[in-house]
């Protein structure tokens, strides 16, 4: 059998595989989730800004430099780099796991 067969063979098998379907409905949900968290505090900040700017503009504190609007924006990033966070350690525990399995079986049915 030439490569180029042997590896169709295999993305055939791999994309037949039921793990295959759960793990691309998974991936997609969970991606999914995390985009409209991440859209809805990005956008809604905006909306804010642009039809409340009183309110990102306010001090936390009498006298403070740091207004609400800082201190959201720094509430923001580190919020987004702790979604990334749990995405990476989700996407190379499980996923990867899943992942490696399906293409394990896939390559024994074919040899």
């Amino acid at each position: 059998m030439s490569s180029n067969s042997s590896q169709s063979a295999v993305y055939a098998r791999i994309r037949r595989n039921p793990r295959f379907a759960e793990l691309v409905a998974k991936r997609t949900s969970f991606a999914t989730v995390l985009s409209v968290i991440v859209l809805t505090i990005f956008y809604g900040f905006f909306m804010v800004v642009a039809f409340k700017p009183q309110l990102i503009g306010q001090r936390l504190s009498e006298g403070s430099y740091l207004t609400v609007g800082i201190a959201f924006e720094l509430f923001m990033f580190i919020f987004f780099w702790v979604l990334t966070a749990v995405y990476v350690k989700r996407a190379n525990g499980e996923f990867d796991a899943i992942t490696a399995e399906i293409v394990r079986d896939a390559s024994k049915e074919v040899k």
